[in-house]
């Protein structure tokens, strides 16, 4: 029986920090970003990973590069909370096209379960041209939370996490088609968005 074919798909993962970026302490955030959509994703990923400091037009200049080299999704994580460094949303918003609020609203809702301390969390998603950009938590474990969702002792899906919107999402911006692996995180598309299985 023929494989099933899967749209290759560029991902740009962009760990934003001072500390790590000048080699003061070792990066978790690409590695954990790598893993997470490695394991979600049936399509073949090409990954961009950029380790960058907390300097507004940096990211802005990061982000747009990773747009314009064809990723159809692009993730950040890092500064985004209330300290003076943190930039990170502001830098988003300044190249988006559209913001899409319901995504931090979402993430904050899954971290609320956790931690009070989330409502200080900014995290922001935009399209810019035909990619998707989003701000994730700073933590490994909440990058995964936020991205999954959270589920019960039998695996049942409690909160949905922000994943299962992307794939949708990136069909509207005229991006590829990203199939996920169900029991990592199902995507959700309406019935008319649903594309037979394609075979080599």
């Amino acid at each position: 029986m023929s494989e099933p074919l899967h749209d290759p798909v560029k991902i740009g993962i962009v760990s934003i920090s001072d500390r790590a970026s000048t080699g003061v302490y070792e990066d978790k955030g690409l590695p954990a970003l790598q893993d997470w959509l490695t394991r979600a994703l049936h399509n073949p990923i090409t990954f961009e990973p950029r380790l960058i400091p907390d300097e507004q037009a940096g990211i802005s200049a990061t982000l747009i590069e990773l747009v314009d080299a064809g990723c159809a999704l692009v993730l950040t994580t890092g500064g985004t909370g209330p300290a003076l460094r943190d930039v990170t949303p502001e830098a988003t918003l300044a190249v988006a096209h559209k913001e899409m609020p319901g995504f931090g609203e979402q993430m904050r809702q899954i971290s609320l379960k956790f931690v009070p301390t989330a409502i200080l969390s900014r995290q922001v998603a935009v399209v810019r041209g035909q990619s998707l950009i989003i701000n994730l938590p700073g933590q490994p474990k909440a990058i995964a939370e936020t991205l999954e969702g959270l589920k019960d002792a039998d695996g049942q899906q409690i909160v949905p996490g922000i994943f299962a919107a992307v794939p949708y999402c990136i069909d509207l911006i005229g991006g590829p088609y990203l199939e996920t692996r169900d029991e990592v995180c199902k995507a959700f598309r309406p019935k008319t968005a649903i594309r037979a299985p394609r075979t080599a």
